[in-house]
């Protein structure tokens, strides 16, 4: 094996760091003007971006000046980031980084896929505006009152005092209930009245109790509609409406079920529940399996059947086949009779 001698020169060295020293220090003009741009870029987007927040404010529509001024500042400070990087490297022309920009978006968007699924899903539904901060909605199983329409996800309180983070791409594909998109909203309840009792009076009363009830609007009014001829009772129908917001549709809800009960309750009208009623028989008595005699549920009527047992039956079953012995004697008899007879 051959080994050969290198002879180490510190002057090559210095000679490569001096070289790299004299470009950069001729890259320092346009080091510093890169630097002024990216800056100027800067508070560019920021002045754009917050007057897009302000003119989206003049129209009522804040989340999508959020939004819209967000990706206006983003844009116009990626647009500074591409000059000052031509200015630095003049060899790289707008042409070649936007060349590298879509290779290299393509590879971001399939790492990406689901963020930028949801931010795309987000600013179509702060454009077409399905419903806005304040609206109270049913999506994938949550409902509440929609606090802030973000890039990613739309963030909803629910009732109870919870927070649902929902992916905007799950709001835009599913359908969802807005529960405020208009100002009233209608309730019903069915109540069950006695099959005895007088329907039309039942209805009166029902839409008297229901009209003095605190939030049930007069128009439109209230509705009975009898639905049911029930086995146990007849059901009609109490209709109303209220304002849409949940606590208004709620608490009304209540204060007419209360009502109704109250008022059919001291006029007399039967509200019945469906009732049942099992009949037994004794298996044990000596009647079971005797439909004349057999009793069918209880109090007994005093004159009880004896208890079925073991030597009664089996007394019964020799008796039935004694008859059945005589039976065939008897008729052996006969029939010799009436052979002799034939004989003679």
């Amino acid at each position: 094996m051959r080994v050969e001698e290198v002879e180490a020169n510190p002057g090559l060295i210095f000679d490569k760091l001096d070289a790299w020293l004299d470009g950069l220090f001729r890259l320092l003009p346009n080091i510093a003007i890169a630097i002024v741009v990216l800056i100027l870029f800067y508070f560019l987007g920021r002045y754009f971006g917050g007057v897009a927040r302000r003119a989206a404010k003049r129209r009522d529509r804040p989340s999508l000046g959020d939004v819209g001024g967000s990706l206006l500042r983003w844009t116009i400070s990626i647009v500074g980031l591409m000059l000052a990087i031509t200015i630095v490297a003049p060899s790289l022309t707008p042409g070649d980084l936007i060349a590298g920009l879509g290779v290299s978006s393509v590879a971001i968007g399939f790492a990406f896929k689901d963020i930028l699924q949801n931010m795309l899903a987000g600013i179509l539904i702060l454009l077409r505006q399905p419903f806005a901060v304040g609206d109270q909605i049913v999506s994938g199983g949550h409902e509440g009152t929609v606090e802030r329409i973000e890039t990613r996800a739309t963030l909803i309180k629910t009732y109870d005092g919870r927070r649902v983070v929902i992916p905007n791409a799950d709001i835009y594909t599913d359908s969802v209930i807005v529960n405020t998109a208009f100002d009233t909203r209608r309730s019903q309840y069915d109540v069950g009245v006695g099959c005895n009792d007088d329907w039309n009076e039942a209805r009166r009363l029902m839409k008297e109790a229901a009209e003095g009830v605190e939030g049930v609007l007069s128009d439109p009014g209230v509705e009975t509609i009898p639905i049911e001829l029930g086995d146990s009772a007849n059901v009609i129908r109490l209709r109303w409406w209220t304002k849409s917001d949940r606590a208004s549709q709620i608490h009304t809800f209540g204060e007419v079920l209360q009502a109704v009960y109250i008022k059919l309750d001291s006029a007399g009208i039967d509200m019945p529940y469906p009732t049942q009623v099992h009949l037994f028989h004794d298996q044990t008595e000596e009647t079971d399996g005797d439909r004349m005699r057999q009793r069918e549920g209880w109090p007994a009527t005093g004159d009880d059947p004896k208890p079925r047992r073991i030597s009664d039956a089996i007394e019964r079953a020799a008796q039935s086949r004694n008859g059945q012995s005589g039976a065939n004697g008897g008729n052996g008899a006969q029939a010799q009779a009436e052979t002799g007879t034939a004989k003679s």
